[in-house]
């Protein structure tokens, strides 16, 4: 089985419980979900709903085919990894004693974080970026001890108008 890493922009009805059906659908069918994110689009009746699984080209064609039955669920899109902007953000706070403050804003500097808050003994920093800069800014802290960590979860838009394929129906999947 050859399973790869897809992401996939998921348009929605705004409105409760859309969220509970969608991700409901991937935990019944024994599918995890790597990184959700959601949030109002331009348009406030509409919800835009970033999901990263894993699975080979059958079971994303099968969880395409599922999103599209649903109800609430006005387009599918399968995101191409080369043509799309992703950004997650992440909020870290980091023991920050006055003797290591000036090395974590050295780091901070070199990653473009910014630091949010700032206390005695503690400092949070926001950064955003794909997940090998968040991965990379983290293990530049762990030496100075990590207190809290939370990260957004993938969100996404293709670079260009139409580069990436939008399912609106079942029946354009056959014709791939």
């Amino acid at each position: 089985m050859n399973e790869e890493k897809f992401a996939l922009s998921i348009l929605v009805a705004n409105e409760s419980g859309v969220l509970t059906r969608v991700s409901g659908l991937f935990g019944r069918r024994g599918y995890n979900i790597d990184s959700l994110s959601v949030g109002e689009t331009e348009d406030p009746a509409l919800s835009r709903i970033t999901v990263v699984s894993r699975g080979d080209k059958p079971t994303q064609d099968q969880i395409i085919k599922q999103l599209q039955k649903l109800v609430d669920v006005k387009s599918v899109t399968l995101l191409d990894w080369n043509n799309t902007v992703f950004r997650e953000l992440m909020l870290v706070k980091v023991n920050a004693e006055m003797a290591t403050r000036a090395q974590i804003h050295q780091i901070a500097e070199v990653f473009r974080a910014k630091v949010v808050d700032l206390s005695t003994s503690a400092m949070t920093l926001e950064i955003t970026g794909e997940n090998p800069k968040l991965d990379a800014f983290v293990s530049n802290l762990v030496p100075y001890g990590i207190l809290e960590l939370c990260r957004t979860g993938m969100t996404a838009l293709s670079r260009h108008a139409n580069t990436n394929k939008t399912y609106e129906s079942e029946e354009e999947l056959k014709w791939q």
